[in-house]
């Protein structure tokens, strides 16, 4: 039966201050879940906290500022989050952004640093949580990947190899997890509206160009070919999926979430 209903489900959502994450912060709570967020920056976390706490006013929000590349700091958000909502059925790791840079310009020490962000902000999260993932009915993990994993870009070197690193990742935990009956999932997005491109629009030199007609003229110089970006929203609602028993007899996969973009079979 699908799960549309999340009453009594606890979802914990990381990066869930602003973009894809607090989407589906949204998108959980209107079902009824608990949810537990957290960020690194506090003030903005203290802003997401009120925006969805006045959206759903009976909803149960915690949220807990975190580096996810700190591992005691993401066991204590972790252990925190067991004691105001319950033990986690749901956990979206939420990456960041990528980093812009060829085979020539990018040193080891950039290399380093972008490896170490894409998998830990993976790793970390999920060792923490998973004892109690194995805990609850129908657990499921999901992971916000980005179409480079599949489709590199030579100007984004360094994190098309570490996304195509945590696209192998997800398959390896999805079938380790498996006997547990934890589902690993993950989708791959393309373009979608955030506050990078949102600096970047502020920035534009002709400055008679709306949001509208910015973007997609950013999305044909990008073949897009739905003509557009894509919403933070639209990138929860496949991590809903996933999430949920909606895709019950789902795991190891990833569903394109990039307007067309993708080339790959």
């Amino acid at each position: 039966m699908f799960q549309t209903s999340l009453q009594g489900v606890t979802a914990v959502v990381t990066g869930g201050s602003s973009g894809i994450g607090l989407a589906t912060a949204e998108l959980f709570l209107a079902a009824g879940a608990a949810v537990a967020i957290c960020g690194r920056d506090a003030d903005r976390l203290q802003g997401a906290r009120q925006h969805l706490t006045g959206k759903f006013p009976h909803g149960r929000v915690f949220a807990q500022p975190c580096n996810v590349l700190d591992a005691a700091q993401v066991q204590a958000f972790a252990a925190a989050s067991e004691r105001e909502l319950g033990a986690a059925a749901i956990l979206v790791n939420n990456a960041g952004q990528g980093r812009v840079s060829t085979f020539a310009d990018t040193t080891d020490a950039a290399w380093t640093e972008e490896l170490h962000l894409k998998f830990f902000s993976v790793i970390h999260p999920t060792r923490a949580f998973l004892p109690q993932l194995r805990k609850r009915p129908q657990p499921a993990i999901v992971c916000v990947n980005s179409l480079l994993a599949a489709q590199p870009e030579p100007h984004m070197v360094a994190t098309s190899a570490a996304r195509a690193g945590i696209r192998n990742l997800v398959r390896s935990l999805a079938t380790e997890f498996a006997p547990d009956g934890v589902r690993v999932n993950g989708i791959l997005v393309g373009l979608i509206e955030s506050g990078q491109w949102r600096r970047r629009f502020d920035a534009r030199e002709d400055r008679s160009q709306d949001w509208a007609a910015w973007t997609g003229a950013l999305a044909q110089r990008k073949h897009i070919p739905l003509g557009r970006l894509g919403l933070p929203q639209e990138a929860a609602q496949a991590i809903f999926f996933l999430a949920t028993t909606m895709s019950s007899y789902t795991t190891g996969s990833h569903i394109d979430v990039s307007g067309g973009l993708s080339h790959h079979a």
